[in-house]
């Protein structure tokens, strides 16, 4: 019988089967990092509390994944505090870069869950930070086929 004809599952038969969300093996987090898992556990535990009431079972069981994603991030995650110096690029500071046509660029250092480089922040996993982690203003490093400076490290 061509699959054309088939019956596809009603409600939620569909996603039972949705693939885990994959685990990343980093685990470093700011506490602004943290405070946005927290919040987003909280959030998926409301949707949860509504898709039960309105026996939404493709809802439930997508927010149920994505509750068991973010619980397990949350209970490895490692908050690391905020750096106590700026002489070296570390996690969780803030750099400010010059590229060789003269633009400026800021990112801060963040955990791979908090990362957004369209606000500012990049993964500490990211090539961009792993070349300027343990760097010190005046220090230059490759971007992309060019270079670019350091010019300012701040918390």
């Amino acid at each position: 019988m061509s699959r054309a004809f088939v019956r596809e599952p009603e409600g939620g038969e569909a996603f039972e089967d949705l693939p885990e969300r994959t685990l990343s093996p980093h685990h470093l987090v700011t506490s602004s990092g943290l405070a946005q898992m927290e919040a987003e556990i909280e959030r998926l535990e409301s949707r949860l509390e509504d898709a039960k009431a309105l026996d939404d079972k493709a809802e439930i069981t997508r927010v149920w994944r994505d509750l068991r994603y973010w619980s397990a991030r949350r209970v490895t995650a490692e908050l690391i505090p905020p750096p106590a110096d700026t002489a070296h690029v570390r996690f969780g500071a803030r750099v400010t870069i010059e590229r060789e046509d003269g633009r400026q660029l800021t990112y801060r250092i963040v955990g791979e869950d908090e990362a957004d480089p369209t606000k500012g922040s990049i993964s500490y996993v990211s090539p961009l930070a792993q070349a300027l982690m343990g760097k010190e203003i005046g220090d230059v490093i490759p971007l992309g086929s060019a270079q670019a400076e350091i010019i300012n490290i701040s918390t």
